[in-house]
């Protein structure tokens, strides 16, 4: 008997279209895109299948976007596959999967999301931040990067990815500064990303003060599954832990390498990853080739893991 555990992809995956199949087919999807315009009082559903990916891909549309889309995948496959054993999300997927095991109420989750998204603009002015992809060196080389900037302005890792991919958040200049020092250590790529803010970065702590505020004003509960913590790359001990963790997700990086070897210490053999595109999947490949991973985006996709796994 397979292990699995489910994975909910996070900013950056999104694309005009997403869950359009899937919205054709299943009632459940309908329901659920509904739902989100209702709640959210915009139509955020035809933004998501329509476009334009410029109004798509401003955060306060993408992050709620993307929740919205992993959960109406979850509502299909919650009881058509094997119960997962342990559930994981990628930034904003946190929240995606704290709402499957549930912890927070679907209208509680976008609401947040679309907040926090709302919170992360606004601490930081445009342009001012930037964000990039250190490819092909070490934790402590891209460490030493960001000291040997941080007399220019605020620099800090802000992903752990897998082996040789690590994102750095801060002040434009500084990260500018990072990439340059990345390439004298011999890094593959230094390239920065086409982001809005400097996430999970100390610059953000104005944003995580008011998410803070937002999360005391909502009710959350213990979550049925294991929910594996971007902040700790542990299990969320219990309902008290999850305000506080996901306040110091906004500053503090996102270890998912660890989250995913925890995953695999603790017996999880496969992955399954809900939302659009495959970042998620990709990731795990290079962090162990043996495990089996598979993403469901779309009609095709989610047939092949239905019959994959006997459904």
């Amino acid at each position: 008997m397979r292990n699995v555990a489910f994975l909910f992809a996070g900013q950056g995956a999104q694309y005009v279209g997403m869950g359009q199949d899937l919205y054709n087919n299943y009632e459940k999807v309908r329901d659920i895109f509904d739902r989100a315009d209702n709640i959210l009082d915009y139509a955020l559903s035809d933004i998501c299948l329509n476009g334009p990916s410029e109004l798509l891909n401003q955060t306060e549309n993408t992050q709620p976007a993307v929740y919205m889309m992993g959960y109406a995948i979850y509502s299909i496959l919650d009881g058509n596959l094997p119960k997962p054993r342990m559930m994981a999300g990628l930034s904003l997927g946190e929240y995606t999967a704290l709402t499957a095991a549930g912890s927070i109420s679907f209208g509680d989750g976008i609401n947040l999301v679309r907040q926090r998204a709302r919170f992360m603009q606004e601490a930081v002015p445009l342009g001012k931040g930037a964000m990039a992809a250190i490819l092909g060196l070490s934790t402590e080389d891209v460490k030493k990067c960001c000291d040997l900037s941080k007399s220019i302005g605020t620099v800090e890792a802000a992903n752990y990815n897998s082996p040789g991919q690590i994102v750095i958040s801060g002040e434009k200049e500084a990260v500018e500064s990072a990439c340059q020092h990345a390439k004298d250590l011999g890094a593959k790529r230094a390239i920065l990303l086409p982001v809005s803010a400097p996430f999970h970065c100390s610059m953000l702590e104005p944003a995580a003060k008011r998410l803070g505020e937002e999360l005391s004003n909502i009710d959350i509960i213990s979550p049925n599954i294991k929910i594996i913590s971007n902040v700790t790359a542990k299990p969320i001990a219990g309902k008290k832990e999850i305000s506080k963790l996901l306040t110091m997700q906004v500053t503090n990086p996102v270890r998912w390498q660890e989250s995913m070897e925890f995953a695999i210490a603790e017996g999880i053999d496969t992955f399954i990853e809900l939302g659009p595109g495959r970042t998620l999947t990709n990731l795990l490949k290079r962090i162990d080739r043996n495990i089996e991973g598979y993403n469901i985006e779309d009609i095709e996709s989610l047939e092949r893991v239905l019959k994959e796994f006997g459904c």
